[in-house]
């Protein structure tokens, strides 16, 4: 299998970003150690390929707690595990991952160069590619290019009209489509665009409704951080400066929103 029927889905996933290192890798080393015990071909194939989805799971993990070299040790691992596999889904999401990273890190060029050799390995239509196309539309929205970040966000829109709403939204691995709502809000805030603040209002207050589900208060909290960003761009600066307020003080934000409240905060205060 080669496609994203055999991703492994941990409750809680990487979404609410509290997936213990241990948990991780007591699950590495079970299927390390079925793997030195006697297996068909296809039984060793199967663990190589949960192994690989496990050390993906742990670099995007690591990466948050910027563990970096750490994380670069399982991205590779997971990198090589797909090549050995044949699994195109687990190499997209390595280097999806990766443009996550440097995009983070401020080094957006080099994300949408990665983001782009993610979408030529990934199956077409699949998780990883949908999610590497909005990843280049951010990289190209902190470029400033206006052109290419509407360009990826009308084929994430097409790519993503079709999917129905997944059993398991927090599966990392597998696209929800209510986050694209959200990817176009931290996209448009990101390039200074007026259409982001009404984008913004409206994921804050479905994620703070019961109308898809359970609140989910985490990315309740990203979004804040995402109409602050849209109303600085607006130069409303108070109002700004106490969304991002409500979003800091929540508890709910993680490691990899930092850098972003950050910014608001040099923002608001320049």
């Amino acid at each position: 299998m080669t496609g994203e029927e055999d991703v492994p889905y941990f409750a809680g996933g990487v979404e609410d970003q509290h997936v213990p290192g241990g948990r991780v890798r007591g699950y590495l080393g079970y299927v390390a150690r079925l793997l030195d015990a006697r297996t068909t071909l296809a039984e060793h194939r199967r663990l190589l390929v949960v192994g690989g989805w496990l050390s993906l799971l742990a670099a995007t993990t690591l990466i948050d707690l910027h563990r970096d070299r750490a994380a670069a040790a399982h991205l590779r691992t997971a990198a090589q595990l797909a090549r050995e596999t044949g699994h195109a889904e687990i190499a997209a999401w390595c280097l999806e991952t990766r443009a996550w990273q440097v995009l983070t890190g401020g080094d957006y060029r080099r994300a949408v160069d990665i983001s782009q050799a993610a979408q030529r390995v990934a199956p077409k239509s699949r998780s990883a590619f949908i999610q590497a196309t909005a990843q280049e539309g951010r990289a190209w929205a902190r470029l400033g290019d206006a052109r290419e970040t509407r360009a990826a966000l009308g084929r994430v829109e097409a790519l993503v009209s079709p999917l129905p709403i997944p059993g398991q939204p927090e599966h990392h691995y597998r696209y929800d489509p209510a986050k694209s709502e959200a990817y176009v809000a931290t996209t448009l805030a990101w390039l200074g665009d007026p259409a982001a603040e009404s984008y913004a209002r409206h994921v804050l207050a479905r994620l703070e409704s019961a109308a898809d589900g359970p609140p989910r208060p985490r990315r309740a909290a990203s979004a804040r951080l995402d109409l602050s960003l849209a109303l600085i761009a607006a130069g409303r600066l108070d109002e700004a400066a106490g969304t991002a307020l409500q979003a800091i003080t929540s508890g709910r934000l993680v490691p990899s929103n930092y850098w972003r409240a950050r910014e608001i905060i040099r923002a608001v205060a320049g």
